[in-house]
């Protein structure tokens, strides 16, 4: 396998040989299957191309133009979400959607179409998309917008790489009055607080999250806390730390045991009990990228990686749906420390495939511990379908084909845009068979 070229859940999946890929070449490989891959950040397989050719974008870093006064960005897409803000945050702007790092590609938050904290009130990243160029294996070139090609834009949006390269895209940031988030926090003792808590919080905050404990069983079954936050004004954007480089790193990959009930139950009691109800001003990186503080904190999962599994649930009866996935986790005695529910709103996402729609969505990690974690995940599988809900393949690596196609009803419209010499692992595993 090439180094470097590997999803994030380090699951024992090959990667396929990688060409650096620069903006200035002008016409893709002849041969083999091609799929774009950025920082590699994805958990499961839709960045992987085994017995392919992965190009890589980290090559596309240029930013061509920002429009300080519009808060109009345009990059090509191989820049990370981290060199973007610490280009527009000192400037008064930020993302207007950004996932829990900012260690992913701009080709990469839209061939996901990622969310953030804030979807209740400003949707998925691709609803706040211009523009961007679409390059496809016969090295014609299009430009898409909602405007322009309309159809290959919403093919695009959260389509997985799969319809073609992008080279560049032009963003509309959020203005901010600093670089700052005043958060409040309160516990909640199970999940009918949680969603009491969160429909009374999102009107009047911009982002909301919750942590949750998912080994707590019994009367304790889903506790946890939950953090509401809103830009702090009256602080100096000036006087803000920049976002640097991970300040530690894990330098070996941690042994089974520490993930082990025992330890984890222990961590997620002294982290729901150390919790404080009240409002603190924080600034936006630890906030918005509590992890990315701690480099290649994947490998605390060991050596043979992990999966994360989450899923989205409507808000009908979804409490219900919630109670049951947390009872099957809580009872499996898997799980980590990393549980994050948030409800996500009514504004739709433009992308055919995009994961997004009106629910609470649930994310897990778990260690890789073979036929006992995919047996797991198949009765959570169970649970979600039941309840009308979906999986998100951005964090796949099990998915069926049949699972894909009930969760994406667009499925079939999708398939007339994708590019005959792009593909991956997971698209392999769940295309429609005449595809």
């Amino acid at each position: 396998m090439a180094a470097g070229y590997t999803c994030w859940g380090r699951l024992p999946i090959a990667a396929g040989e990688p060409l650096r890929l620069r903006w200035r070449d002008a016409a893709l490989p002849d041969e083999g299957t091609l799929l774009a891959h950025g920082n590699g950040r994805s958990y499961g397989d839709s960045c992987l191309n085994p017995g392919g050719v992965l190009l890589d974008t980290r090559g596309l870093d240029r930013f061509t133009r920002f429009d300080r006064e519009r808060g109009i960005l345009r990059a090509e897409a191989g820049v990370l979400l981290a060199d973007m803000l610490r280009l527009t945050v000192p400037a008064g702007w930020f993302l207007p959607v950004t996932p829990g790092t900012r260690f992913i590609t701009l080709g990469g938050a839209i061939a996901n179409d990622v969310h953030g904290k804030n979807h209740h009130v400003a949707g998925t990243f691709g609803r706040h998309v211009r523009a961007l160029e679409l390059r496809r294996s016969t090295g014609e070139r299009l430009t898409c917008s909602p405007d322009q090609n309309p159809d290959w834009f919403a093919a695009t949006i959260g389509g997985l790489g799969l319809t073609g390269l992008i080279t560049w895209a032009e963003i509309a940031l959020k203005p901010i009055p600093s670089a700052y988030v005043a958060v409040e926090t309160a516990r909640f003792g199970g999940v009918d607080q949680f969603i009491a808590l969160n429909d009374a919080s999102e009107p009047s905050h911009e982002y909301t999250v919750a942590w949750v404990d998912c080994l707590a069983r019994g009367r304790n079954l889903g506790r946890g806390v939950f953090m509401g936050g809103n830009h702090a004004r009256h602080m100096a954007r000036t006087a803000a730390p920049p976002l640097g480089d991970p300040a530690l790193r894990v330098p070996f990959d941690a042994p089974a045991w520490l993930l082990g009930r025992a330890t984890l139950s222990a961590f997620n009691g002294l982290y729901y009990r150390r919790a404080r109800a009240g409002t603190r001003v924080q600034h936006l990186g630890p906030f918005f990228y509590p992890l990315d503080g701690i480099g290649q904190w994947n490998r605390l999962y060991g050596r043979r990686g992990f999966y994360q599994y989450q899923c989205v649930v409507p808000r009908a009866d979804g409490g219900a749906a919630l109670k049951e996935l947390l009872g099957i986790v809580a009872a499996s005695g898997q799980g980590s420390f990393l549980a994050v529910l948030k409800g996500f709103g009514g504004l739709p996402s433009p992308g055919l495939l995009s994961f997004p729609r009106p629910g609470y969505t649930l994310a897990l990690d778990f260690p890789n511990r073979g036929r006992s974690t995919l047996a797991l995940f198949e009765r959570l599988d169970r649970v979600v379908e039941a309840a009308g809900g979906a999986l998100y393949p951005a964090k796949d690596a099990r998915m069926t084909a049949a699972g894909f196609a009930r969760y994406h009803p667009r499925l079939e419209t999708f398939v007339r845009f994708v590019d005959p010499r792009f593909s991956s692992a997971f698209w392999r595993r769940v295309r429609p068979e005449e595809s």
